[in-house]
């Protein structure tokens, strides 16, 4: 059997092993950049400081010198402006006085007072004005106005309609051009167009024209004043309306 050796063995046979050394302290070893930053940052501020210092001091030794351009300026002659003269305000006018209210009088007014009947014999045909002469005055000379209370009425607008179609200006139909004409017409009293005046143009002399051609064709009913026909002056218009 083999036999475990003793302490003695070990101490006469062996050598002992020397034993590993351990830092004591891990920082002793090895060092951050930061650490080595913190420790040189001294130097680096007081230098930096140092080079500002200088280069201040510098500059303002070689600056060139800057000085402040005169800009005042003086008056050759000063010159004097008269006022005007005072102007005088006129007083306020007087108050108008208000008007005094009206009374209504009493009036004694007789109750049986008959107003005079108006009679030739108080009025002679002698005292009264002398009628027109004869061709002066003539109703259809001019258009005027003429009482009435039945208007004509057109009784063929069917024809008047194809006489417009037929009468409207090529050259104006073609463009697209249409308008108003306002006319006279003088109605007698079997309700024909006797004259026709212009009342207001359209613009154009053609349509002008060609309504008044138109208007020599319209028929009417005679105008009525009190249950009679009477010859009276109107104005209608006529359009022209391309379609």
């Amino acid at each position: 059997m083999n036999e475990r050796p003793t302490p003695q063995d070990d101490a006469e046979g062996f050598q002992a092993a020397p034993e590993p050394t351990v830092p004591q302290d891990d920082s002793e070893a090895f060092e951050t950049a930061n650490e080595r930053f913190k420790r040189s940052f001294d130097n680096l501020f007081w230098g930096s400081m140092i080079v500002a210092t200088i280069l201040h001091f510098g500059l303002f030794a070689l600056w060139p010198d800057m000085t402040v351009a005169d800009t005042s300026f003086t008056a050759s002659e000063l010159e004097t402006i008269e006022l005007p003269p005072e102007i005088e305000i006129p007083p306020p006018p007087q108050q108008i006085a208000r008007p005094a209210t009206p009374i209504v009088a009493e009036a004694d007014i007789d109750e049986d007072i008959t107003i005079a009947l108006t009679t030739f014999e108080d009025n002679p045909i002698e005292d009264l004005p002398p009628p027109p002469e004869e061709g002066q005055g003539q109703l259809q000379d001019a258009p005027v106005f003429t009482p009435y209370e039945v208007a004509p009425r057109m009784t063929n607008t069917a024809e008047v309609r194809r006489a417009l179609e037929r009468n409207y200006p090529k050259l104006l139909k073609d463009a697209g051009i249409g308008g108003e004409v306002q006319v006279w017409f003088f109605i007698d009293v079997e309700g024909k167009v006797v004259e026709t005046v212009l009342n207001q143009s359209s613009g154009h002399f053609q349509l002008d024209e060609a309504a008044l051609m138109v208007a020599d064709i319209i028929q009417f009913t005679p105008a009525m004043n009190r249950d009679k026909v009477v010859p009276v002056w109107i104005s209608l218009p006529i359009t022209f309306v391309v379609r």
